[in-house]
């Protein structure tokens, strides 16, 4: 049986035991899983072989990080090389190397054409390692490990937070959240204000519909007896109607609203300025979330709407959870409830979740919504993939996909056939393409300008020297020239050699044709005789 060392990665560095006790306890894992909490038994089976600390608290989190996702580093490798036992060339190795990572084994393999194992026994084995192995390193105390496992648990977790590729998406995420609940709140905010100011100016309700223009009314009338007709300019400037100001105006005059003393006028101004700071600060939110989603998504949110994109990313977790899912699940994303009951119920399943905010639906007849809000799914998925996957950030693809839904909308109304998706994708690969190249050609116009120059330049002086050969001075014979005219007469001679190649070709062409032609006259004339011959004999018969 072939011998079997076990690779363990500890917070302190890389060690190598060698499980050379096997036969004692069994090979499988029930056995190994008994003997792993007695250290008696355990300390038979596996000896600690090397050990190699890392050098320093970077170093170790460059290892861990190097170990996560698969990779192994110099380091590792240099450790193997030295402490497991040479394998002559051309000749399979007598051990095997257990390690814990799959990826990680993989690539031992492959470099250094080890064996590498990786299954229940192996982990079972080092699960044992790693509750003992502090008592099989001398030098190492148990609280010095936990410290160590402590600081490179902090800065390997810091490290991912920092590195992590969805860290955008979070922003994406909470803004959508916090735009929402604004919304919640200054409806609930402007319903209070109307209530409130409806005691003293009850008629001013009718007169204003908007929650935002009635909070920035009430905070400038504030006491209803004292607005005059001087106020209608300054009213017209908020309202944006001089009828509306001047029916507010009068409005007042003949108001059956109670009065209300200054403090209570005071305390409603201040809580109508805050409905009207909160209105503003939400379309500040609405302008970043729009910027966000540009810079992260803009595909998606040139097919289907930045806030409904940013419901959906937002919903998913993140852009690269909202990539992975097909089109039927990102078809009801937001409708699981539903989706539930009706299997629950054996009803009918919900034709979209998320995805209805979009004017795509609403447009869509009654009939042809869940048909469309297929198509649409299938859209988003599309562009959400190339959102996060793609490394140039574009909108063609997603306008490109826009007008594929638009198209489906005829087609479902008027019957307009729409494009080939291959078609269309062809061609907004290739306007990203062009558009590429003209960045390069921008960048490179530099270089040819300055071509042009030296160019111009060298015409110049050249321009210069023919002036002086002037006056019946014949311009004296270079190199170049000689061999530009040898070339030259190189070349009449080919051609001519080839025109007469193809006159001969031609002559033996038409030889070829005259005797072909007789030969097909005299087979139709035999044909002619023999005919005649055969009515003779069937007339004599």
């Amino acid at each position: 049986m072939a011998a079997l060392y076990l690779v363990f990665e500890s917070a302190s560095g890389y060690a190598l035991f060698h499980a050379y006790g096997l036969d004692e306890i069994g090979q499988n894992t029930e056995a190994v899983r008994n003997c792993v909490l007695d250290l008696t038994r355990f300390g038979k089976v596996v000896k600690l072989v090397a050990f190699t600390p890392f050098a320093s608290a970077l170093d170790a989190l460059n290892q861990c990080n190097a170990i996560s996702e698969g990779i192994m580093t110099d380091e590792l490798r240099n450790f193997l090389e030295i402490n497991l036992p040479k394998v002559k060339d051309a000749k399979k190795a007598k051990f095997s190397v257990g390690v814990a990572e799959p990826k990680v084994g993989s690539q031992i393999s492959e470099v250094t054409k080890i064996p590498c194992q990786c299954n229940e026994f192996v982990l079972e084995l080092l699960r044992g390692v790693r509750l003992h192995f502090d008592r099989f390193i001398k030098d190492l105390k148990p609280t010095d490990l936990e410290k160590a496992q402590l600081g490179l648990g902090h800065s390997y977790s810091r490290a991912k937070v920092k590195f992590n590729v969805n860290r955008v998406d979070n922003m994406v995420i909470q803004a959508i959240f916090l735009l929402d609940t604004l919304d919640k709140d200054i409806n609930t905010f402007s319903m209070r204000v109307r209530e409130w100011y409806s005691w003293h100016f009850p008629e001013l309700v009718k007169i204003i519909n908007d929650n935002y223009l009635y909070a920035k009314v009430a905070k400038f009338v504030e006491n209803k007896s004292e607005l005059t007709e001087d106020h209608i300019p300054a009213l017209e400037d908020i309202v944006g109607d001089e009828d509306k100001a001047k029916e507010i105006v009068e409005a007042a005059k003949a108001s059956m609203g109670q009065d209300l003393s200054p403090i209570d006028l005071i305390n409603v101004q201040q809580f109508a300025q805050r409905v009207m700071n909160l209105s503003e600060y939400r379309k500040k939110l609405y302008d970043y979330l729009v910027t966000k989603m540009n810079d992260i998504a803009p595909n998606l949110a040139s097919l289907i709407g930045e806030v409904v994109g940013a419901r959906l990313i937002s919903h998913a977790g993140s852009l690269s959870n909202l990539a992975k899912c097909p089109a039927s699940t990102l078809q009801i994303l937001g409708a699981e409830k539903a989706l539930f009951r009706a299997l629950k119920t054996r009803g009918n399943t919900p034709k979209y979740g998320l995805i209805f905010h979009s004017s795509f639906i609403g447009r869509a007849s009654a009939r042809n919504k869940g048909r469309l809000a297929r198509y649409l799914a299938n859209k988003c998925s599309i562009a959400s993939r190339i959102d996060c996957f793609s490394e140039t950030n574009t909108t063609v693809f997603g306008e490109k996909l826009r007008e594929q839904v638009e198209e489906r909308l005829d087609f479902y109304d008027k019957g307009v056939a729409p494009r080939k998706n291959l078609d269309v994708m062809k061609a907004a690969i290739e306007s990203v393409v062009n558009n590429g190249s003209l960045e390069a050609d921008e960048g490179g116009k530099k270089e040819v300008s300055e071509k042009k120059i030296k160019k111009k330049k060298s015409k110049a002086e050249a321009v210069d020297d023919d002036v002086q050969m002037e006056d019946g001075i014949v311009e004296p014979e270079t190199e170049k020239k000689k061999k530009k005219k040898n070339k030259v007469e190189q070349q009449e001679q080919t051609v001519n050699g080839v025109n007469g190649h193809e006159t001969e070709q031609n002559g033996t062409s038409s030889k070829k044709k005259k005797k072909n032609r007789e030969q097909v006259e005299d087979s139709d004339a035999q044909v002619g005789k023999k005919k005649k011959k055969r009515t003779k004999t069937e007339d004599d018969e």
